[in-house]
């Protein structure tokens, strides 16, 4: 597991942007974090590395689709009780896309989650610097840490 400080909103952007980067094309990236402490500035950033200038957390809607080449699945999981209501919208289609899936409340649907993914959890809220904690499940993730442990 590797863990930083993120200082600013900008460098949570650039993280996000790294990350997106890195993985390239089909992937799954799990958020865990209290409200407010900056899911949402991370998916902004993975956004932009796919030239999507505008992002919000897809609360209401439970998920936002770009059609980006690959595309961009941004979930959000708050409003759900638990995988099953995830399963429900049609999560397994989207798990078979050529796509990166990004899903915040990732703790709220565990069960739905892939074996193979990246856990990023960001701890801190309001104007605290953050302390993110990344965690690769399976070796794809694992090779993207061990060329790039800076990412």
């Amino acid at each position: 597991m590797l863990r930083m400080t993120v200082q600013t909103e900008s460098d949570m952007l650039a993280l996000g942007q790294r990350i997106a980067e890195a993985i390239q094309r089909h992937g799954f990236v799990a958020l865990y974090g209290d409200l407010g402490a900056g899911k949402t500035v991370f998916a902004r950033g993975v956004a932009s590395a796919f030239g999507i200038e505008h992002v919000s957390s897809p609360t209401f809607t439970i998920v936002c689709e770009y059609p980006t080449e690959p595309k961009l699945f941004h979930f959000d999981a708050y409003r759900l009780s638990d995988a099953d209501e995830l399963y429900a919208i049609g999560f397994a289609d989207y798990l078979r896309e050529d796509a990166l899936i990004l899903i915040e409340w990732a703790n709220l649907v565990a069960d739905a989650l892939p074996k193979e993914r990246l856990d990023v959890t960001i701890e801190g809220s309001g104007p605290d610097m953050r302390t993110v904690s990344i965690e690769p499940h399976g070796a794809r993730y694992e090779e993207v840490f061990h060329e790039d442990p800076c990412i």
